[in-house]
């Protein structure tokens, strides 16, 4: 078989290499790729967001089976455009990845539908969402509500912060016309949990739970992040509390959506909080997160490919998902300055043996050198019996990882350790 993955970051490098687990693929491209996606995938020179250029690469290349990993594609229509093209796809078709595209919709679904989540309202005009603020609850959070870089979400825990939040997004249009209409919702509180789920639109399949680590610096301190880095699985998650998502949350959603002719297939994600009043969705994803996918792909034991296209067949009720009994961490190794401004260009020493994976997220080729090339350079995942042992070889592993700028958070599973204890 020859697959096609669409994207060029860390989650698909570990996409790629869960895939190559399958002896039946002969063949896979990614498009674009990265430098250290080269090493197990042929790039190809191919923007996630060619569309066009994407199915024509696919037809040319008689591409079995495609796997659309990031959200822009997927909101832009791509495994639409690819399946009218007669390529099976991974993923969920526009109308249903809707679901992360627009927080204005994803929100009203909620409401509509009495799936568990903050209370919200919505403003297109910044002038009204200020004179909300002047009495709403504070903290409270604004979120822009199109795609953002997984940024676009701002807790504001001053009626000051949360004023020049709106400001920000809807007249300095920090995040372009993702900051058209905004939702301000009410802050919870509580332990974060992330749910990826495999779904072919009747049946969920949950994975590992994981928790990931949003603040650039220590302590969970400094601006937020894509991802500084992710365990699994996440010690708060209990099977009541899992029980209980799946009844109130997880089906609910994905009834939800076919109940709006919106029919999802592939990977949805669930981002919960923990409250005191049970489990809320603080956010859905239409697709594998960035850097969950590394610690929770490595631990899933089944074949990846075989689960994929049961869910875009619709057997997945029938297809055997399974994953490990361990548990995994990854640390992100980024260029220090990240979110905000770093250099890149730097030379990436790997180590020739090591007991961890490693990811390339944000890196290039030049000749056979590998040089950073973003703000997350790599992820370096291990995987162990117990999460204080995987903890601990990740950050073996990261410590034999040299270029210039380096920066890592040295605090990645810490609380997931605590909660475990008490």
């Amino acid at each position: 078989m020859k697959i096609m993955v669409v994207g060029g970051g860390g989650r698909e490098h570990a996409i790629i290499r869960k895939l190559k687990e399958n002896k039946s693929i002969e063949k896979i491209y990614a498009l674009p790729g990265n430098g250290g996606i080269a090493a197990d995938a042929e790039c190809v020179a191919i923007g996630a967001k060619e569309i066009d250029k994407i199915v024509a690469f696919a037809k040319e290349n008689k591409i079995d089976y495609a796997v659309v990993a990031p959200d822009d594609p997927l909101v832009l229509g791509a495994v639409d455009a690819l399946t009218d093209a007669g390529v099976p796809c991974f993923g969920p078709a526009k109308n249903a990845a809707i679901i992360e595209g627009s927080k204005v919709f994803s929100k009203n679904l909620m409401k509509k539908y009495g799936i568990p989540t903050a209370k919200y309202e919505v403003f297109s005009d910044a002038k009204k969402a200020i004179a909300y603020l002047e009495t709403a609850p504070i903290p409270t959070v604004i979120k822009a509500d199109g795609l953002a870089l997984g940024k676009g979400v701002i807790i504001a825990l001053t009626r000051e912060e949360a004023v020049a939040a709106v400001r920000s997004i809807m007249e300095d249009k920090q995040f372009g016309d993702s900051g058209n209409n905004i939702v301000i919702e009410e802050f919870l509180e509580g332990p974060e949990v992330s749910v990826l789920s495999f779904t072919d639109g009747k049946t969920v399949v949950p994975m590992i739970s994981s928790m990931d680590h949003k603040r650039a610096g220590d302590n969970d301190t400094g601006l937020n992040t894509g991802g500084m880095g992710t365990i699994a699985p996440n010690p708060y998650y209990t099977d009541a509390i899992a029980a209980e998502c799946m009844e109130k949350i997880f089906i609910p959603t994905v009834n939800a959506m076919n109940a709006e002719g919106r029919t999802f297939k592939g990977c949805l994600y669930f981002g919960l909080m923990l409250t005191k009043n049970g489990p809320k969705v603080i956010e859905y994803n239409c697709r594998f997160g960035d850097p969950e996918t590394q610690v929770v792909l490595p631990l899933l034991t089944s074949d990846l490919l075989t689960v994929m296209m049961a869910t875009t067949n619709g057997t997945l009720g029938e297809t055997e998902v399974k994953f490990s009994d361990g548990a995994a961490a990854c640390v992100i190794a980024a260029s220090k300055g990240y979110p905000a401004k770093y250099e890149s260009g730097f030379e990436i020493t790997l180590p020739k043996q090591t007991d961890a994976e490693i990811f390339v997220a944000g890196a290039k080729l030049d000749g056979d050198k590998l040089l950073t090339a973003g703000g997350r350079v790599l992820g370096v995942t291990a995987v162990a019996d117990t999460l204080e042992n995987a903890i601990d070889k990740a950050y073996a592993a990261v410590k034999t990882v040299k270029f210039d700028n380096i920066y890592y958070r040295n605090d990645i599973g810490a609380r997931a350790l605590k909660a475990k204890e008490n």
